[in-house]
């Protein structure tokens, strides 16, 4: 019987996606509907379904947008190619890229223009990593295999990565290429994100009390599968689940002290749904709340959204 919730804080949205988000809700204000996005805006099916009510199409392909439309191109950043093509086909691309995957892309052009060869630590076919290996010649690499397969004889060598990753995945294969090629040199700053950071930390600290950790998110968010990955390298069993119609009864047998958090693209009210199933079962469990960091960070938004 579940007696204690502890609830992860920071959790849930982080500036990139509510910034994201907001410029979805901004372009259906000020350009009615409907809008479309390239992509999922966010990797939650839920915020999709909720945005597709206000009148937003999701397309893959540039080819399902009228002329003379509005298109937004998804937080995780986009090939430069779509936009001129977007401008080429007469559709007005307004970028929702998050910030920090910005940084990443001016960093790839950066490097590139200075001559130095690029590793890149991403998973293949994410949107993310999609999106930063258009923007110049770079070798993705996945894990410490792909960076054996690596035959680099440039003196000049940065190590780039997507800002979603598990930061102790990042430091292994980190140490393998800086082990090959030890002239590499890392970004000025970390490419992690500082949200992906807050939550895997608070993942940490709370697998230190919970028997079990319950990672409110969607299989095809990378933050969110790493949080669940966090908490299983650091000793406690933790479930993916979309939202309380996730949780398995079996999972919380003989369970006392259960941890919740969620990824950065989920909105509180699904782990608040997830809080309220299992205290529908567990009607005397409380809640205590671990407070890892507070967060402050936000984001302007784009010209003419503001």
């Amino acid at each position: 019987m579940v007696k204690k919730i502890i609830l992860a804080s920071p959790r849930g949205y982080c500036a990139g996606v509510s910034r994201a988000i907001d410029i979805v809700e901004k372009a259906l204000e000020k350009f009615g509907k409907p809008i479309y996005v390239r992509h999922a805006i966010v990797h939650n099916a839920h915020v999709v379904k909720e945005l597709e009510k206000k009148g937003v199409i999701f397309v893959e392909s540039l080819d399902e947008v009228p002329k003379g439309s509005k298109v937004i191109f998804s937080a995780h950043g986009s090939p430069p190619a779509l936009k001129e093509k977007a401008a080429e086909m007469g559709i007005l691309p307004i970028d929702a890229v998050c910030p920090l995957v910005t940084k990443v892309h001016v960093e790839a052009r950066r490097f590139h223009r200075n001559g130095y060869d690029i590793i890149y630590i991403g998973h293949k076919g994410h949107q993310e990593a999609v999106g930063v290996t258009a923007i110049s010649p770079m070798h993705l690499v996945e894990n410490v295999e792909d960076v054996k397969q690596l035959a680099l004889n440039n003196e000049k060598i940065v190590i780039l990565t997507q800002t979603t990753l598990s930061i102790d995945d990042m430091r292994e294969i980190m140490g393998e290429i800086l082990a090959r090629y030890p002239q590499a040199e890392a970004p000025p700053k970390e490419d992690i994100c500082y949200a992906t950071t807050n939550r895997q930390g608070a993942v940490k600290e709370m697998a230190q009390q919970a028997e079990l950790i319950l990672v409110v998110g969607s299989p095809t968010s990378s933050n969110s599968v790493r949080l669940m990955e966090t908490a299983k390298y650091s000793g406690t069993e933790s479930y993916l689940i979309p939202d309380e119609k996730g949780i398995e009864e079996e999972w919380l047998e003989n369970i006392e002290t259960l941890g919740i958090t969620s990824g950065a693209s989920v909105p509180d009210y699904l782990v608040e749904g997830v809080i309220t199933a299992i205290r529908k079962k567990n009607t005397s469990c409380t809640i205590q709340t671990l407070d890892h960091v507070t967060e402050k960070v936000t984001f302007i938004m784009p010209p003419g959204l503001e």
